[in-house]
């Protein structure tokens, strides 16, 4: 090896290059080298699909670049990339090595700046998982000032209502709202969210407005999971009501269901974040608040191989920060 190429070794299961690489552990290979310089260059390649461009990017001839390749396929066992006249498309084993080659080198990035005193400096690619409300909500006026301030960090933002899968997707960070379950990963609590008990002055006209949180079970009553569950509530003097909600509605998204209650279709309970406004402006009635608010907490989770990372922990700081600011 090279005078300044730094090998990395990894031990992988079957699923890394399939049969290739569990043949190669049955002769006796207990991981491969990967050379450092190599997976710089792979991932350049895989990136931006050129073998050309790639040796451009990183200031190499193309031939290098080829051998790099060559390379790390031998120390592999499997085809990363397929090339046609046209052009080069990544193997099933290429997208798995390029998901962990990425990894590897921030990683690497990472561990330079701590050992160069640099670990207050974060950068790199920041992947964040967010549902779409929060993200348009909370999150959103928060990034400006996030991205103005640490310039040398690239957020990437998954916006969708589902529970990744943070170690095989690939995430650096997932901000979660409501109970959280059972897992190995880290949890930091953000804040407290608020949630209105709302409907529109249309249709408190048609059917009358609550008075007390009994009065509720005669409403049409709109519920975010397609089961039966609780509204509770507690009086001025500390009684805790519990209303039972069998939905006749669902909707899960809180976006689309501000848009439902303003166009009068029954009751439903927001995030203050998302009613707020509709209920300064009057587009929206909120019941019932001298009863309390029921609550859900915010929490932002992430692997424990990246409490270190400089990169999570301003985020998180600086999004704690604002939430708090604006609570």
């Amino acid at each position: 090896m090279g005078a300044g190429h730094q090998p990395i070794w990894l031990f992988p299961s079957q699923s890394l290059v399939g049969r290739s690489w569990t043949a190669r552990s049955r002769r006796g290979t207990l991981g491969a080298v990967f050379d450092l310089g190599d997976l710089r260059a792979f991932a350049r390649i895989a990136d931006l699909g050129s073998l050309s461009a790639a040796a451009r990017a990183l200031g190499m001839p193309k031939s290098s670049a080829s051998r790099s390749l060559a390379r790390l396929e031998a120390a592999a066992g499997a085809a990363l990339i397929e090339r046609s006249t046209r052009h080069l498309r990544l193997t099933d084993a290429g997208h798995l090595l390029q998901r962990h080659a990425r990894r590897i080198l921030e990683d690497v990035g990472e561990a330079e700046n701590a050992l160069t005193g640099l670990i207050g400096v974060p950068r790199g690619t920041l992947r964040v998982s967010v549902g779409f409300t929060f993200a348009a909500g909370p999150l959103a006026p928060m990034l400006p000032g996030f991205l103005a301030r640490y310039p040398e960090v690239r957020v990437a933002l998954t916006i969708e209502n589902r529970n990744v899968d943070l170690l095989a997707e690939d995430f650096d960070v997932a901000i979660r709202i409501g109970p959280l379950p059972d897992s190995d990963l880290i949890a930091r609590r953000l804040t407290t969210i608020a949630l209105w008990t709302c409907a529109s002055p249309a249709y408190l006209a048609a059917r009358s407005t609550p008075e007390t949180p009994e009065d509720l079970r005669s409403h049409e009553l709109i519920g975010r999971v397609d089961r039966k569950g609780a509204w509770r509530f507690r009086a001025p003097g500390g009684a805790l009501h519990e209303i039972e909600v069998v939905p006749g509605t669902v909707i899960p998204e809180p976006a689309v269901l501000q848009a439902v209650l303003i166009g009068g279709a029954g009751i439903g309970r927001l995030p203050d974040f998302c009613a707020a406004d509709a209920v300064a402006s009057g587009t929206l009635v909120r019941l019932l608040p001298e009863y309390g608010d029921d609550a859900v907490d915010v929490h932002a989770l992430y692997p424990s191989h990246r409490s270190l990372s400089a990169k999570v922990r301003v985020f998180i700081d600086a999004l704690a920060d604002h939430l708090n600011r604006t609570a």
